[in-house]
């Protein structure tokens, strides 16, 4: 983007795929004014739990295991502003968990403490999500498409897929030479 911006370019939007969302570059992107079009990874957005039982009581604040028995307490775990976000951890009455019919699978003998730990999304991601769901990101990702067939055509058409020298100046030049010459053949194509 830098490089870029040097070259006198205006940059608005930087349009990636879900590797490109990670919270750095979020706030990259909210600290430079730019709108970055790519999509949370899954785990962020949806969360990684799918399968389990437990639900969320709005009136309590606490999670509700499969057995029916609710959290006894809770506790914020992670500091902020890291690169990770922080979680919320609901500890259960361990003696309900020792007789509850459910307990295989949940409850391991002889634990000291049951735990159920829910991420907690940054105000970064939080606003990516919201970001993701407008209108204004649905439409700048349909431009995501023509990257990847550019990508695939200077991978396999023209041998960029693997580097075929060492050190980062030869990687420079095979990209500067492979972009050089599918622009060429793009011009010659346009030209008949």
């Amino acid at each position: 983007i830098q490089k870029s911006q040097a070259s006198g370019i205006e940059v608005e939007n930087i349009i990636g795929d879900a590797a490109y969302s990670d919270k750095d570059n979020l706030k990259y992107a909210a600290k430079n004014n730019l709108k970055l079009v790519s999509k949370l990874n899954p785990i962020i957005s949806n969360g990684n739990r799918q399968g389990d039982e437990f639900e969320y009581n709005k009136d309590a604040g606490m999670y509700v295991c499969p057995a029916g028995h609710m959290a006894i307490r809770k506790a914020k775990h992670g500091k902020k502003n890291q690169s990770t976000n922080q979680t919320m951890t609901y500890y259960f009455d361990v003696e309900k968990c020792k007789k509850c019919p459910l307990r295989d699978g949940c409850y391991k003998p002889g634990a000291k403490s049951k735990s159920y730990s829910v991420s907690i999304k940054s105000k970064e991601h939080t606003e990516q999500l919201a970001f993701q769901n407008s209108d204004e990101f649905k439409d700048k990702a349909k431009e995501r498409y023509k990257i990847e067939a550019k990508n695939s055509e200077l991978k396999h058409r023209h041998g960029y897929e693997v580097s075929s020298s060492s050190g980062l100046e030869g990687m420079h030049l095979q990209g500067a030479m492979t972009i050089f010459t599918a622009n060429v053949k793009r011009i010659l194509k346009l030209k008949t």
